[in-house]
């Protein structure tokens, strides 16, 4: 019996090497010398301290600031460790909310939200992408549309030309990968880094 199971025990111990410990050392290397931005997180810096990265979102509160995507990351209450609190954009708890289309509480926010929207920019349809969340909770970036429609509000509050910051919005739009796939995008943390470059207060 022994003899049989002394291969199966080699070659699980083999596998588990090779595809626990050689293929992922391996992987990480190649791509730390091929993508090293990448492999390191797509960190984004400004003056030598890193502000975030451009695969994750962040929060932006201020009305002279582009908004992303709302977010339905949650984290543990710290207060009660049975409960959970909003986080938005949290990383260590990546996914969408549980809410489906006959939840009251989606329904409400929902409204609430196109509201708010509406207000600052009554002449324009409310982009679906800027009430909606993305599976991810972590999304970077809108569409081109949801950002055009913020400009009236960014250019307000800098007191700035709309021609302006729909002139940054236009230069940050990445287009459909290969020419081809998804949709023209922009990611927010780069619009608003360029935004704060153009001296704009």
């Amino acid at each position: 019996m022994l003899r049989e199971i002394r291969p199966a025990i080699l070659v699980l111990v083999l596998l588990t090497a090779i595809t626990g410990l050689v293929y992922p050392l391996a992987i990480t290397g190649i791509a730390g010398v091929i993508f090293p931005r990448q492999a390191q997180g797509s960190l984004i810096e400004k003056d030598g301290k890193v502000i975030g990265s451009a695969l994750i979102g962040q929060e932006f509160k201020e009305d002279k600031y582009f908004h992303g995507r709302p977010s339905a990351t949650l984290a543990p209450d710290p207060n009660d460790s049975t409960k959970t609190v909003p986080a938005p954009y949290n990383a260590a708890n990546s996914g969408g909310s549980n809410l489906g289309p006959t939840s009251k509480a989606l329904a409400d926010r929902l409204k609430d939200d196109v509201e708010k929207l509406k207000s600052e920019n009554p002449n324009a349809p409310v982009p679906v992408d800027l009430v909606t969340t993305s599976a991810s909770g972590l999304d970077p970036d809108i569409s081109s549309e949801a950002a055009l429609f913020q400009v009236p509000r960014v250019a307000k509050a800098r007191g700035i030309s709309e021609d302006a910051v729909r002139e940054l919005v236009t230069q940050n739009t990445q287009g459909r990968f290969a020419g081809v796939l998804g949709e023209p995008r922009v990611n927010v943390l780069a619009l608003n880094l360029a935004l704060d470059g153009a001296g704009a207060k």
